[in-house]
Parts: C-alpha cells; structure tokens; sequence
C-alpha cells in the first residue's frame, strides 16, 4: 500500500480528499489538532469507505511532535498539506497569528519531508493568490498580485517557499489552487462543519435557512458585476478531492516535466452571490433571509477559474453542477439538525 499522510486530515477538504484517497488504492493516516475541525468526521470517512484512518492529534508548528510521527511513519510516499487557518475575515483582524501558524506548519512539514526522503507533495493553495484580477477567468499564467488579506498574502508566500524548495532537493511537488469548495459527500456521511459562525457563503446559506442564523449578510451590492453581488467560481468538494488522488498520481507516475507545477481547481462558470441565494432557494424550497451590508474587507470583485490545464494534464473534469452542491449542502445541513452526523 502507498502511505500518504493527510494534513488537516479531519477538516472539510481534507476529509473527503481522505475518501477519494482511500476509494482509489491509497493507505492514509491524518494529522489534525482539530482547532479548527470535529475528529468524528473521520468516523464518517470509515463509513463511505469502511476503513478506519489513524489521527494523529498534534500541531504541526511543534517541530519535534512532527519529527515524531514521521519516525513513526517512515513508509509514508507523499504528503498532501491542508492543515491552515483559512478566514479571511479573521486573518485581517489577526495577521500574526496567521502568519505563524501557516507558514509555521508549512516550514516543519517541508523540513521532515526533506530529513525522510519523502519526494511527493501537493499543497492546497488558493484563487486568492490572484488578488484582485484585471480579468477572469484566471489561468495559472495569470499575473500575480497583491493580496487581498494576510491569508492570501499566506498562501502566496507559501507557493514561493515550495518553489524555492524544489530547486534543492528531490522533492517534487504541485500546488493546487482551488476556487470555492461548497456541497458535501454524496453519501451524506461528511460534509462542512463550522466552528463558529460560518465565514464562507453556502455554510452561511444552510445555517440560516435551518434557523441556526436569524439573518445573513450579503456583504456589498454595488460592485461592477451583473447584480452588484462578486463572483465566484463554486467547485463542488468532492470534484476538489478527486484532484488531490489525480494529482498525486500524476507526481508518482513521473508526468511531471518540472519539480513544481501549478493546476487551478474550478469550475470556470462564475456565479454572484446574489445567484447561489436563488439557486439555493429553488433547491430547497426555503426562502433565505437575508441582508445587503457594506463590503468587506479583503473581498476580491470577482474572480473565476480557466481549468483547460487540470483537466489536459491531470484528466481532471468537474462532475457536480451548482444545483448539485447546493443540494447537498442542504442535505447534510439537514442531517445535522438530525443528529445524526
């Protein structure tokens, strides 16, 4: 079996890259100090799949707590590094703290991929290295600017690190740049589980169409699109993983032509927010209150993704439309409410 460790195993993305990891041949352990994530999602994990993976509950800015599982896990491959805070909002109230624990984590999970011989990473980055783009869609030659928040500013500094890396060492790695995961597994078994008041839309959506929020906000109207709403790229999170499973095959069967490549995950269909609100209505059948806020801070315009790269290169073809994501976020919104999660 090919042991691949997961970090932020017990997190949104990470669960079900797990799953997809697991459903295609891989072995997986995770690392996860569950500040930010529910370490029963993993149960869930072994429900889809029927195979129970080992959490190791530390944090990876501790360097020797690291060391130490990579001398317990010396027949780990690949790595796939997820573990990082990832608000927006937050990061622009609290830089240092984001500064330290991504680019923290980022550092000593390099340093013992480089001390175990282990030569294959991908790392989960994000459309928000873009900035504020002249143009969408966005492909991976578009020019970098400067980001919007300290936490695109991290996952920018964090792609230079891994690309500085590459040149002087064996490792060979890809960085995913993924848009906007929503949904949830299609078994209902995982999904999305805030801690907190969500920060991200569709969460936001769900949470308040089940009562859990009296209100949500729609933070500005009078941006230069078609509704005033911005513009994303929605993907579906089980499209996400799948990417995570293609790229790693693609870094062990030596397809790669360079140490570090660069592969955009979305859709290339851009919807306002104004536009996922309606879809959701009409899936549910649930009319959202909600009201138009000033902007916010550290909000790109609109941004949306070219994927002719992911899909030549790594086979990769999202599968789930928007009314799909947004059924299955309600669907497992409405399982929470159950208790059955």
């Amino acid at each position: 079996m090919k042991k691949i460790l997961v970090t932020g195993g017990c997190g949104y993305i990470g669960s079900h890259t797990i799953v997809d990891l697991l459903q295609n041949g891989y072995d997986v352990i995770s690392v996860d100090n569950n500040s930010r994530s529910t370490p029963s999602i993993l149960e869930g994990v072994e429900r889809i799949t029927g195979k129970k993976v080992k959490n190791y509950c530390i944090d990876l800015c501790n360097i020797a707590d690291t060391r130490n599982l990579f001398k317990e896990n010396r027949d780990i491959i690949g790595v796939i590094h997820f573990a990082a805070y990832k608000s927006v909002g937050e990061s622009v109230g609290n830089p240092l703290m984001y500064f330290n624990n991504n680019i923290g984590s980022l550092l000593n999970i390099l340093t013992c991929c480089s001390e175990f011989n282990v030569d294959t990473f991908v790392f989960s980055s994000s459309c928000t290295v873009y900035g504020n783009p002249e143009q969408s869609p966005v492909t991976e030659e578009t020019p970098i600017k400067m980001a919007e928040s300290p936490y695109g500013n991290t996952k920018q500094m964090s792609e230079e690190i891994i690309q500085q890396i590459v040149k002087g060492n064996n490792l060979q790695a890809i960085l995913l740049r993924y848009f906007n995961p929503v949904g949830a597994h299609p078994s209902n078994e995982i999904g999305e589980v805030p801690i907190g008041k969500p920060a991200n839309l569709v969460p936001a959506i769900t949470q308040t169409a089940i009562g859990k929020l009296s209100q949500m906000q729609v933070y500005g109207n009078d941006y230069p699109t078609r509704d005033g709403s911005c513009i994303r790229d929605y993907i579906h999170v089980s499209d996400i993983a799948h990417a995570h499973t293609l790229a790693l095959n693609y870094l062990i069967d030596k397809r790669n032509k360079t140490q570090c490549d660069i592969f955009n995950l979305g859709t290339g269909n851009g919807y306002t927010v104004l536009e996922v609100i309606k879809t959701f209505e009409k899936i549910s059948k649930q009319p959202l209150n909600y009201i138009v806020s000033g902007r916010r801070t550290g909000d790109v315009i609109a941004i949306y993704a070219n994927n002719e790269k992911s899909q030549r290169l790594l086979g990769w073809k999202p599968q789930y439309s928007l009314e799909d994501m947004m059924q299955t976020a309600w669907n497992w919104e409405l399982k929470l409410k159950e208790g059955k999660n």
